[in-house]
C-alpha cells in the first residue's frame, strides 16, 4: 500500500508572474484589477491588486481561483443549479462567477488564477490573456 502521493503545485514565481500579469493587462484596459492564485488544495500562492482596486474584489479574486484550482473547471463553467448551492456549502470558499481559470502545466493540474474589478466578461478576458502570455513564455499549458 501506497503510504503517499504527489501533487503537482504551481510554484510561487509562476503564481506570482500571473499576478502580476493580471494587473498590468488590466491597467491598461483601464481595469482596477484584482488576482489571486490557488493551489489545488486551494491554498493561496499569490495575491496582488492594482491601486484603486475595489475592497470586495480582493474576496472575489481568491474565492474565484479556489474555485478554479479546486474543481479543475473555469468559474464560468460550473452548472447554474450549483450557483447557490456551491457558495452556500463550502462556506462561501467557492464561487460561479467568471474569471475563474484553472492553471495546468505539462499537462498537470497545479492550481487556479482568479481575477476580480472588472466586470465578469472583463475578468474572464483578462484571465485568458494571463494564461496565453504565460503559455507562450513558460510550461504552462494553453
Amino acid at each position: 500500500m501506497t503510504m503517499y502521493r504527489t501533487v503537482p503545485v504551481i510554484t510561487y514565481a509562476a503564481a506570482a508572474r500571473a499576478v502580476a500579469l493580471a494587473v498590468e493587462i488590466g491597467e491598461r484596459d483601464g481595469v482596477a484589477t484584482v488576482a489571486a492564485v490557488a493551489d489545488p488544495s486551494m491554498a493561496l500562492v499569490a495575491f496582488g491588486r492594482s491601486d484603486g482596486a475595489t475592497p470586495h474584489s480582493a474576496e472575489t479574486s481568491r474565492r474565484k481561483a479556489q474555485t478554479a484550482a479546486s474543481t479543475r473547471k473555469r468559474t464560468a463553467q460550473i452548472p447554474e443549479a450549483l450557483a447557490t448551492a456551491l457558495p452556500l456549502g463550502s462556506g462561501n470558499q467557492l464561487t460561479t462567477i467568471d474569471g475563474g481559470f484553472p492553471i495546468a502545466a505539462d499537462g498537470h493540474h497545479i492550481g487556479g488564477l482568479g481575477v476580480a474589478g472588472g466586470t465578469p466578461a472583463q475578468d474572464a478576458e483578462i484571465a485568458a490573456e494571463v494564461l496565453e502570455r504565460l503559455a507562450d513564455t513558460t510550461g504552462i499549458d494553453r
